[in-house]
């Protein structure tokens, strides 16, 4: 069974504008998947040709709607991080430079863990210590840091 030309222009060109597009490698994949089926390579061939499993040629064959490009992207990528708004980054950056005490707390530093409990009961963002230590370190601010030098850090901050 050939599905030779199964895609029709327009889907075949919004494919093509998005594979430019995009810079995700997996989901470059899925678009040249969809693509060469559509040119009749078979799942053996796509996957041969792409170096991936014969499985994964055929589920996103299957699953891929040329029409709803967003059904190409993997939904794993929308993790908790996309949960953090620009209110939260602000709170974040505004109780990193707080002294936990003063917020009634019996430790004197924060952690990535102190910080996301405390930001959870806050904003209601669940967030785990290591995600926040991870959107710390883009930001290049260091917990380990010097209250002095955290604060130069979040002055650095404001200010891009």
């Amino acid at each position: 069974m050939s599905n030779k030309r199964f895609l029709t222009n327009g889907q075949k060109d919004k494919l093509l504008k998005s594979l430019k597009e995009n810079d995700c490698s997996n989901f470059i994949q899925r678009i040249l998947m969809l693509l060469l089926r559509n040119e009749g390579k078979t799942y053996q061939e796509i996957a041969e040709f792409l170096g991936c499993s014969y499985r994964t040629v055929a589920y996103w064959c299957v699953h891929g709607d040329p029409e709803d490009i967003e059904s190409l992207r993997d939904k794993r990528t929308k993790g908790n991080y996309r949960k953090v708004t620009e209110n939260y980054m602000q709170l974040l950056m505004e109780t990193i430079v707080q002294d936990p005490r003063e917020l009634g707390y019996p430790f004197a530093r924060w952690s990535g863990d102190r910080l996301a409990e405390h930001l959870a009961q806050l904003t209601g963002i669940t967030l785990s210590g290591s995600q926040i230590r991870n959107i710390l370190r883009k930001e290049k601010i260091n917990l380990s840091l010097g209250k002095k030098n955290l604060g130069r850090a979040i002055k650095h901050y404001a200010c891009a």
